[in-house]
């Protein structure tokens, strides 16, 4: 059994954008992927960065043990606030527990689509 450690604890994604718009029948939306190899679950704080405004502080997820999640930006709300279209942001996701973070957008504001995915920037705790 290995004794290294998998994931981080904090990780940062600088780059966050929903687009306005969407072509076709798929939806443009972006995603924060979340691993955790671990039996206990992960309590993620998520807060989203803003240029221009106030940031959405400590939105509250859970990562079962073992298990992996894919958590659409534009779902995440607390108290009513949620990530506008548009707009530029960035991400910080604090975990309970070690995990692996990954982040991923599907645009479709063409008529062809395009997907990116990136591994988040995982800070050493």
């Amino acid at each position: 059994m290995s004794t290294i450690q998998k994931g981080h604890l904090l990780w940062y994604i600088p780059d966050g954008y929903i687009p306005e718009i969407s072509q076709g029948e798929l939806l443009s939306h972006e995603s924060i992927c979340v691993l955790n190899t671990y039996q206990e679950d992960a309590e993620l704080k998520i807060t989203i960065y803003f240029e221009d405004r106030e940031p959405i502080e400590e939105m509250n997820y859970l990562v079962p043990g073992k298990r992996t999640k894919h958590i659409r930006t534009s779902a995440l709300e607390k108290n009513g606030q949620v990530i506008p279209v548009g707009v530029p942001y960035a991400i910080e996701v604090e975990s309970s527990i070690p995990v692996i973070v990954q982040y991923s957008r599907l645009d479709s504001t063409q008529s062809e689509l395009a997907l990116m995915s990136t591994m988040g920037h995982p800070v050493n705790s």
